[in-house]
């Protein structure tokens, strides 16, 4: 490893990762002062870049994820499949009766984990509370109509998606998604990406930053969200008697510490390519938790073109996004990984072997992957395969 100097960029590289290194150091030169971001990659499971800068931050430095956090979900989903109990074929009713409700019962696990069930969100809203809480979630899903015939099309379950597969790994196993989680992968390969930050953790996290929007920009994000019964209000949670602000959302101690399936997770850059690379390569001399088979059935797209939701082109494969369709075309075809509303991102390339981590403190606009992580993800995929 080589280790960086001066304030700037910190943290070390691997041999022949060194244009990771000046790429990120040139992303971190053209932003705003307060610029805090982390990035790490694994190679054939084996830490390749871990890399930070910033004021008041390291690379045990912990942040809110947003949507990343349903990669560690949807992996947890991955396992059962794989261990034979879950079927993905099986209707979802046939392990949680009580979502056969409005006309439901029909909608196989496949399709909630591609977002084609339309069940985005309550019709009046959740308050904050509610959106923390899982188990609150899918209560009060189980009897919502869908806003659209489950199957005939695909929209983001943006906030709830999470909450209703993780209410199949409980009336399946006994066990919460968070728990399964911890017990099979967090605490096996002592990854510092959490569903629900225990409190001796605390001093670590740092809230989230606003995205601090010109007037222009934020008016294309007022036209996304629209009215307050749009499909997309609904998903968001923009609708009810208190509209959900994404971006302060992991400042919410309630958020952080019960980790809610969909956007509560908490981790580092570490975290993030730690976890991919856990999945699918091993890491630190641990063996992989998914097998080839496993991995490819999960990075198959099964929703691709216009989503309902977004109102764009969006393709995502089960419970994961298909990172290399929606976000970077040069990653190898099955590459499995999710972005963040704040601007993070976590994938795995199978094909190249590489995992990939990325954080940053302020929330980049719009929504989603932040614009620099196609530059470094550009740069890590080179080097893995220079390599």
């Amino acid at each position: 490893m080589m280790q960086q100097s001066g304030s700037t960029v910190q943290g070390t590289v691997a041999e022949g990762f060194e244009a990771v290194r000046e790429e990120f150091a040139a992303i971190v030169a053209a932003e705003r002062p307060d610029y805090v971001g982390q990035l790490s990659a694994y190679a054939a499971g084996r830490r390749v870049v871990d890399l930070w800068a910033g004021p008041d931050t390291d690379g045990e430095t912990l942040y809110g994820v947003y949507s990343s956090t349903k990669g560690a979900a949807h992996l947890v989903v991955a396992l059962l499949v794989q261990d034979g109990t879950l079927e993905l074929d099986r209707e979802v009713a046939h392990y949680w009766p009580e979502f056969a409700a409005e006309g439901k019962g029909s909608v196989t696990l496949r399709e909630l984990l591609a977002h084609r069930a339309g069940v985005i969100g309550a019709d009046d809203g959740f308050t904050a509370e509610e959106l923390a809480d899982d188990r609150v979630i899918a209560e009060r899903l189980a009897g919502q109509r869908p806003f659209w015939r489950p199957g005939t099309a695909f929209g983001y379950h943006a906030l709830v998606i999470g909450a209703l597969t993780g209410e199949v790994v409980r009336r399946t196993t006994g066990r919460s998604l968070q728990e399964m989680y911890e017990e099979r992968i967090r605490a096996p390969y002592g990854l510092d990406f959490f569903l629900g930050l225990p409190k001796e953790h605390e001093g670590r996290f740092r809230s989230v930053l606003p995205m601090d929007p010109t007037p222009e920009q934020q008016a294309v994000f007022a036209a996304f969200q629209g009215g307050p019964h749009t499909v997309a209000s609904i998903a968001f949670n923009r609708q009810g008697a208190e509209p959900t602000d994404i971006e302060t959302l992991p400042n919410a101690r309630v958020v952080r510490a019960k980790g809610p399936a969909s956007v509560g997770g908490v981790a580092s850059a570490r975290g993030l390519a730690g976890m991919y690379a856990a999945a699918t390569t091993g890491a630190d001399g641990l063996p992989p938790l998914l097998k080839p088979d496993t991995v490819a059935a999960f990075g198959q797209i099964h929703s691709i073109g216009y989503d309902v939701v977004a109102r764009s082109h969006k393709s995502f494969a089960l419970g994961f996004q298909a990172t290399a369709d929606t976000w970077y075309p040069f990653l190898g075809a099955g590459a499995i990984g999710h972005s963040g509303a704040g601007g993070s991102q976590g994938f795995a390339d199978p094909r190249s072997g590489l995992a990939y981590g990325y954080t940053r403190r302020r929330y980049a606009f719009p929504g989603g992957a932040a614009p620099e992580n196609e530059r470094l993800a550009k740069a890590v995929h080179t080097a893995a395969l220079a390599s």
